[in-house]
């Protein structure tokens, strides 16, 4: 079971967070026709007694994709996946700030607002970014890192024309979540081999409107959002983490081994790790091979 709690990010933009687990009890009984996403929002104090996780997810996705991780890791931690601005249920106000800065600041709002930190910080992609950023910036808010499938070196100008060419390529509005699923599975000229589970991490971001289905961000959004970090290389930051960090790659992934590897020996507490047989949604593709992957590391952060 997940429950929303709303929290308050950087210019007051309102973030859905996702509290996955048995929710504390209340003194009345919740409506059991009540969605989920309606129960009362706990106290800050709400399973203080564990370790606390925060999830975030990469460009495009939402706190719902990590909803297999975060329920396996309920059971000894208190997990919180969060919609990052522009994303998910959070806000997405056109005029918003959608800067490398604007999303460390909401990462940091959510740990102090819920009550998480000093916590592991779990993160995909560009979120992994975020985690990392926020690592460096507040050491006391952060006692251990998972970064899955990011790159700390620039990905440069030709990196942004091709998303920009690749979000025209759509075929929006969808006429059902099966053709979504077969084009971002199968059609997408993008995609190298069929792949079932890049087809679900698609569905999941799309929403039924008059005329089909469409995606619950804005493109647009999406790609100002990366042109405030993809020019840049982000190795001087690495370098501040402070914190014992794991480094998780997918065998077929975004992030290459030399990378990795060079990311690891950067970092001044590093580990890593890889996953067979996953490209870049690496939690999500092998979600199995990835707890396997990422439980040693989380083990040593309990026992420290």
């Amino acid at each position: 079971m997940a429950r929303r709690i709303d929290v308050t990010g950087a210019g007051g933009v309102r973030l859905a967070a996702w509290e996955f687990g048995d929710p504390p009890k209340t003194d009345r009984a919740p409506d059991p026709s009540t969605h989920p996403s309606a129960l009362p929002s706990p106290p800050a104090s709400g399973g203080a007694d564990l370790p606390g996780v925060l999830l975030l997810h990469g460009l495009m996705g939402r706190a719902s994709h990590w909803a297999p991780t975060a329920r396996w890791l309920s059971a000894r931690h208190r997990a919180v996946a969060l919609d990052q601005r522009g994303h998910g249920r959070s806000d997405k106000p056109p005029r918003a700030s959608y800067t490398r800065e604007a999303y460390v600041e909401d990462a940091e709002a959510a740990l102090e607002q819920l009550g998480l930190g000093p916590a592991v910080l779990i993160g995909h992609a560009m979120g992994a970014l975020t985690a990392w950023q926020l690592a460096a910036k507040r050491p006391d808010l952060v006692r251990g890192l998972i970064i899955c499938d990011m790159r700390a070196s620039a990905l440069g100008a030709a990196s942004q024309q091709t998303w920009t060419e690749w979000f025209r390529a759509w075929p929006v509005p969808f006429a059902t979540l099966a053709d979504v699923r077969k084009w971002f599975g199968e059609d997408d000229p993008w995609v190298e081999r069929p792949n079932p589970a890049r087809g679900e991490f698609y569905a999941e971001v799309m929403a039924e409107s008059p005329d089909g289905w469409r995606p619950v961000f804005d493109p647009e959004q999406m790609l100002r959002s990366r042109e405030t970090w993809v020019y840049d290389a982000h190795w001087e930051e690495l370098a501040q983490v402070r914190c014992p960090t794991l480094v998780v790659r997918g065998l077929d992934g975004e992030l290459g081994r030399a990378e990795a590897q060079e990311m690891v020996r950067v970092l001044p507490d590093g580990q890593y790790a890889e996953v067979a047989d996953a490209g870049h949604l690496v939690h999500y593709d092998q979600p199995e091979a990835w707890r396997t992957a990422i439980e040693p590391f989380l083990d040593t952060l309990r026992d420290a």
